[in-house]
C-alpha cells in the first residue's frame, strides 16, 4: 500500500474512533512504515477533524523522519510493540468509556458478544500512568504478549492488528463487548460465551471481508 493510502486510512480510523467516542482529544493510532519507523497522528492534532497533514512518520526512538510536528508523548507505546511484534502492522491506543470502567473496578473482560471473542483473553496493565518512556512501552508490550489487546487500568486500551482496517474493527468490537457486559451487569450476571462458542466465532468472524464491513459501517457515519 502506498504511503498516501496508509495515511488516509489512519485519518479515517481516528476520525471514526472519535465519532464513536472511543477516542477523545488524546487517542492515537499508527501504522508500520517499514522495519524502523511508523506513521502516527501528531500529538496536537484534533482527532475529529484529522487530515493527512496531521500524520507524521517517526523512527522507533521517536525521531521525526517525515513531517514537521511532534508525535504524541506516548509514541513509545507504539514503538515498543513494533519492536517486540514483527507481525503487528497497526496499533491503536483508545480511551474507551466502558472498557475502562471495567478496569476501574477490577472486573475482567468477558465475552458476551460474538465479535468480542475475536480479541481473545485481554490482560490488564496494572498502571494508569502515561506510557511515555521506552521502559513503560516495553512493559505494555510484554503484558500484551502475543495477544490482540491489552487494557490499561483506569486509562484506556491498546489494540493491534495486521492492518489498519482490522485494528480498527477490533477496537470497535472491544468497546461494544464491554458496553454490553457493563449494562448486563446492572441487571444480573451476564451470559458468558463458552470456550467452544468463542472458538467458533473466532473461526467464522475473523475475516478481512467482515473487518471491512465493520469499517464501512462506521465510515458511512463520517
Amino acid at each position: 500500500m502506498a504511503d498516501a493510502e496508509t495515511k488516509q486510512e489512519l485519518v479515517d480510523a481516528i476520525r471514526m474512533l472519535a465519532r464513536a467516542e472511543i477516542v477523545d482529544h488524546s487517542g492515537h493510532a499508527s501504522a508500520r512504515r517499514d522495519g524502523q519507523s511508523f506513521f502516527i497522528n501528531t500529538g496536537a492534532s484534533t482527532r475529529g477533524t484529522l487530515t493527512p497533514a496531521d500524520i507524521v512518520a517517526v523512527d522507533l526512538d521517536g525521531t521525526l523522519v517525515e513531517g514537521g510536528s511532534r508525535p504524541p508523548l506516548e509514541f513509545p507505546l507504539h514503538a515498543e510493540i513494533y519492536r517486540a511484534r514483527p507481525d503487528v502492522q497497526a496499533v491503536m491506543h483508545t480511551h474507551p468509556r466502558w472498557s475502562t470502567l471495567l478496569t476501574m473496578v477490577g472486573a475482567p473482560y468477558q465475552v458476551v458478544y460474538a465479535q468480542g471473542a475475536l480479541l481473545g483473553e485481554i490482560p490488564v496493565f496494572d498502571s494508569p500512568l502515561s506510557v511515555n518512556t521506552r521502559g513503560m512501552g516495553e512493559r505494555v508490550a510484554a503484558r500484551l504478549g502475543r495477544g490482540r489487546a491489552v487494557l490499561l487500568k483506569s486509562h484506556g486500551a491498546v489494540i493491534v492488528g495486521s492492518n489498519v482496517v482490522e485494528c480498527f474493527a477490533l477496537a470497535a468490537y472491544l468497546e461494544e463487548n464491554a458496553s454490553r457486559q457493563y449494562l448486563a451487569m446492572q441487571i444480573g450476571a451476564p451470559y458468558v460465551f463458552s470456550a467452544a462458542e468463542q472458538q467458533l466465532f473466532r473461526e467464522s468472524l475473523s475475516t478481512p471481508g467482515l473487518f471491512r464491513k465493520t469499517w464501512d459501517h462506521y465510515r458511512s457515519k463520517l
